[in-house]
């Protein structure tokens, strides 16, 4: 009797595991079928220039030949004209509970209305053509699996749960009401439903880190130094001591995987480095110093092309002061990472606004004040897909991204014109995106009448 029971709660917890989630994913068209992109240009997420007319077949959720020959055979056809097959974009830094919220319905609403809320936003961001992103801090797991699992459409999803912050520092949404911390006491509520989680000592990092792993997580995001939207944490603290973040660092190379810190000022970069940090979001106030050294140590920097204050409404007046100071220093960071060669990711970090987040495309075409159109192109998919590549073993989706080639996953966009000609038509996706493909399943087809 009591090896059946064992039996029985060893397959229970093996069916509900996120590793068991991870494998099951759905990457779709795996019965065998085919589709065949017919005459397609492709820019293949790396190289300037178009292929010529070419044939695309994708097979077993992954791109199995391309090929110039006039016919393959295939279950479906998607007859391309002459126009554009490029990979998927990805979002390196995203927000997928905490895109439509309101900041206070995302402490204190109702999580299953939330989780609806997010599920909605999620197959907005596929239908905008992003079939991939990096999540930076919230309780996703759930709507990675309804996802994974084919109950929900939406982009792949790479996971960071929990924020890990400091008492006081960015991502500690308590009121001071809460205060005095117990450690080893109650949770906040925002630390209950998974946003972010409260440590204030290695031992206390160590543990929360280990928790974001045990759910899922491929890469851990901590917080160290103060940032925009939270109420006690101005831009030039410095938060995380350099044993805290090694200690968070340690438990994700005991993973395979890395940490991402939250990072604007050289004193939060430079502390971040010297613990092992692999990754500096954001990092718009740093100085030349500190861009040496990411070139250096072969950090990667994953910012964002905040050109202006939309969306500072959501935010308090001692919020938009922040913000107007990380605004001014985009041209200074994109052309620190410019001048040292810097290994650097696109993102977005769209937060409580719908309206920001349709605008996702128009971020990359953004991108042009600093780049060709070819150059950001590559940087919303290969280059991306080379930072999601770090989290090694614990990466949710093994195979290649971001590219156009043999063996690749078929994460695919049509483009009606050439976006490295006119990269304005990844602002309006819902008009010059044909066809949506993610994991060899056509979520969009407007091709078919």
């Amino acid at each position: 009797m009591r090896a059946g029971l064992a039996v029985l709660l060893a397959a229970i917890a093996c069916s509900t595991s996120p590793a068991t989630a991870q494998n099951n994913s759905q990457d779709n068209a795996q019965d065998g079928s085919a589709v065949l992109f017919r005459n397609v240009r492709i820019f293949d997420g790396k190289n300037a220039a178009l292929s010529g007319a070419s044939s695309v077949l994708v097979r077993g959720g992954k791109i199995e030949k391309i090929t110039t020959a006039d016919v393959i055979a295939a279950s479906q056809v998607i007859e391309g004209g002459g126009r554009v097959l490029m990979p998927g974009l990805i979002d390196a830094h995203w927000h997928a509970m905490l895109v439509r919220p309101t900041p206070m319905a995302a402490l204190a609403g109702d999580i299953g209305y939330n989780n609806l809320l997010a599920a909605s936003e999620a197959t907005a961001t596929l239908m905008r053509g992003f079939t991939t992103i990096r999540d930076m801090g919230g309780p996703t797991f759930g709507l990675k699996q309804a996802i994974d699992e084919d109950l929900v459409a939406g982009p792949r999803i790479y996971p960071s749960g929990a924020i890990i912050t400091v008492t006081s520092g960015h991502g500690d949404f308590r009121q001071l009401s809460d205060l005095p911390r117990t450690i080893g006491g109650m949770l906040s509520r925002m630390e209950r439903i998974g946003g972010s989680m409260v440590a204030d000592s290695p031992d206390e990092v160590r543990v929360r880190a280990r928790e974001q792993l045990m759910q899922g997580a491929s890469q851990v995001k901590l917080t160290a130094g103060g940032g925009v939207a939270s109420p006690f944490s101005p831009l030039d603290v410095s938060t995380f001591t350099e044993p805290e973040l090694r200690a968070a660092v340690e438990a994700a190379d005991n993973w395979g995987t890395y940490v991402a810190t939250h990072a604007y000022t050289p004193v939060a970069i430079q502390r971040s480095i010297a613990a092992g940090v692999k990754c500096i979001e954001h990092g718009h106030l740093m100085d030349e110093a500190s861009a040496k050294l990411i070139a250096e140590k072969g950090i990667w920097l994953s910012t964002q092309p905040f050109l202006d204050l939309a969306g500072a409404a959501a935010l308090g007046p001692s919020e938009q002061d922040k913000m107007r100071q990380v605004v001014a220093g985009t041209d200074r960071v994109y052309a620190l990472a410019k001048k040292y060669k810097i290994k650097t990711a696109f993102g977005t970090d769209v937060l409580f606004s719908k309206a920001l987040a349709d605008k996702q495309g128009a971020m990359v075409a953004a991108l042009t004040r600093w780049y060709t159109p070819a150059e950001a192109l590559a940087m919303a998919t290969s280059t991306n897909a080379e930072l999601l590549s770090l989290s090694g073993l614990r990466n949710p989706y093994p195979g290649k991204l971001g590219v156009v080639e043999e063996g690749a996953l078929a994460d695919l966009l049509l483009v009606d014109g050439n976006p490295l000609d006119n990269i304005k038509l990844v602002e309006d996706p819902a008009k010059n995106f044909l066809v949506i493909m993610k994991g060899g399943k056509v979520y969009k087809n407007s091709l078919v009448r």
